[in-house]
């Protein structure tokens, strides 16, 4: 694929949207470690946040997939910095460059139309003044230190505080650029913002725009339904502004629905170093399941939320990613200085040597020297990897 034989409303073959998207996800070619984990996520213009924590945090499996064993504190000062990104309801729970600050504003405004989230106050507007003052009085403060976030009851039995603080996170007055013991600590907007992005000027149109231009380019191609999924926008909002984003139109083979793609991408040919690493399941390169299958032809599905029993490949299965494909995935959990790999499935014999690889990687990053197999769905590739993982 060459830059003269790339034109407007292009053909793409499977395969070169398939390294398409590699390459825009930063999994193909040199890693730029001097942007580091702040690159990564200006990159992606997204990183989905989740509590679950197995080999680590999803947000911190992120950069790691990209830059290689990078220290994980140093991930977790890049993010938490209080300058470069803040929180909010983007593809999920995501941590976002602070530079989209106003791409957000349709959101907060839709937030406030709406007048409340599932949670109900008792007394909204007492209770949401009681939060300014704090915040105001006191500086940056948890829900822990404004008064607590339980109410006693199950885990989503929130406190009015709590649910004050986060009523005005979505609406922006509050926004959350640092935590603590993973605990968000809240600001108030006005002054954790930069003053020059600190504005909610732009229109819904413009707003989403913006955000289908960066979907776009974070993904390299993409379908309608692969750009409305990106930021969680609809259909209908892509439709009425994909035309003005400046993503070229093209057709995929085997896609069978319209498609775009950057025009930065189809500028050169993708091409370079692919990356070998275990992938979060909340990654944006495997975070839509219909997306995940097109281009891989890999069935891909979180099980940490599905009965034990009806588990197939495990509660926190990572796919394997080697030479541009996901050729496996392993349910990962560490018992002391030990990665156990609980399951692992390979597609075939040459998934071997990369599972082996990504495994001694992963123990090492997260300070384990040793990798135990406790099960392989294949019983002929077991003794395969247990002898590449001696090598």
């Amino acid at each position: 694929m060459t830059t003269a034989a790339i034109r407007p409303e292009v053909r793409l073959s499977a395969d070169q949207a398939r390294r398409l998207a590699l390459r825009a996800q930063g999994l193909l070619g040199a890693p730029d470690r001097r942007g580091g984990t702040r690159g990564v996520l200006r990159r992606l213009g997204a990183v989905q946040l989740d509590t679950i924590s197995v080999l680590a945090r999803s947000h911190e499996l992120v950069p790691y997939a990209r830059l290689g064993a990078i220290g994980r504190e140093a991930i977790e000062a890049a993010y938490w910095s209080g300058e470069h990104a803040f929180e909010y309801w983007s593809h999920a729970a995501c941590l976002l460059p602070i530079e989209e600050w106003p791409l957000f504003a349709f959101r907060r405004r839709a937030m406030r139309a709406r007048g409340r989230r599932w949670h109900v106050m008792q007394d909204s507007e007492r209770s949401c003044a009681a939060v300014r003052d704090r915040l105001r009085a006191d500086g940056p403060l948890t829900a822990s230190d404004l008064g607590g976030a339980k109410n006693g009851g199950e885990w989503y039995d929130w406190s009015e505080t709590k649910i004050a603080v986060e009523w005005l996170l979505d609406t922006g007055e509050v926004v959350c650029v640092r935590r603590r013991g993973w605990k968000r600590v809240y600001d108030l907007a006005e002054r954790a913002v930069p003053e020059a992005l600190f504005h909610d000027d732009l229109d819904d149109t413009e707003c989403v725009r913006r955000l289908v231009a960066q979907a776009g380019a974070a993904m390299g191609v993409a379908t309608r339904a692969d750009l409305a999924d990106y930021h969680r926008l609809r259909g209908e909002q892509v439709d009425a502004v994909v035309e003005d984003t400046g993503l070229v139109p093209v057709e995929v083979e085997g896609w069978g629905k319209p498609a775009w793609a950057d025009p930065a991408a189809l500028a050169e040919e993708p091409r370079g170093r692919h990356r070998t690493t275990l992938l979060s399941p909340f990654d944006s390169l495997v975070w839509d399941r219909p997306r995940t299958e097109r281009i891989f032809g890999f069935t891909h599905r979180l099980e940490a939320y599905v009965p034990r029993a009806r588990r197939v490949y495990g509660y926190f299965a990572m796919p394997l990613l080697t030479g541009g494909r996901l050729a496996g995935r392993v349910d990962p959990a560490r018992e002391g200085r030990t990665l156990v790999a609980r399951q692992v499935s390979m597609a075939d014999a040459k998934a071997v040597g990369p599972m082996a690889q990504a495994l001694r990687e992963a123990a090492g990053w997260v300070g384990c020297d040793a990798v135990r197999i406790e099960r392989c769905d294949d019983a002929r590739l077991a003794a395969a990897l247990e002898a590449a993982l001696k090598e």
